[in-house]
């Protein structure tokens, strides 16, 4: 059991910086990217309570034109498209929204960093730097929470501190 409570404490326990105010002004690029994600970005893509109902789908299905895409990056991607295309759509969607809530952000941020660097190299690369700003803002963000995780405004730290 202690080793589990270690594990967990490694992985989920914030940076916090040397002032609220700090933590706070990085809490905000977090939660907008966070929202980004999980209300647009995602819930185009995969389905959610709040998903356009024009796209007809079912909660955690992906819409009909996405493993398409996916197929066209080709090597694996080509191999399992419904998977990755799955993958993506819940990283982005429930990803975005762990990023919102500061839960298990290093691991939201994880996916969230994989998923805009295929976003980026296999998929907008060809389409130019002003296409990409999106998922290079999505990047960024997500690689700032993979390092420091949730700071001050997040559940994570409300659960560390409570845990010790």
């Amino acid at each position: 059991m202690k080793k589990i409570l270690h594990l967990y404490k490694y992985f989920n326990n914030p940076v916090l910086q040397k002032s609220v105010w700090a933590d706070l002004l990085l809490f905000i690029p977090r939660f907008i990217c966070g929202l980004l994600l999980a209300i647009d970005f995602g819930a185009s893509k995969f389905g959610m309570p709040w998903s356009d109902p024009k796209l007809n789908l079912g909660l955690f299905e992906v819409v009909y034109w996405f493993p398409e895409d996916v197929a066209q990056f080709g090597g694996i991607f080509a191999m399992y498209p419904v998977f990755f295309a799955w993958i993506a759509g819940f990283s982005e969607t429930i990803g975005g929204l762990m990023l919102v809530l500061g839960f298990k952000t290093r691991i939201a941020a994880f996916l969230i960093v994989c998923t805009m660097l295929v976003a980026i190299f296999l998929q907008q690369i060809d389409n130019g730097v002003w296409n990409m700003l999106p998922a290079l803002g999505f990047l960024w963000v997500g690689l700032y929470s993979l390092i420091n995780g949730s700071g001050r405004f997040g559940l994570d730290y409300l659960i560390i501190k409570r845990m010790k």
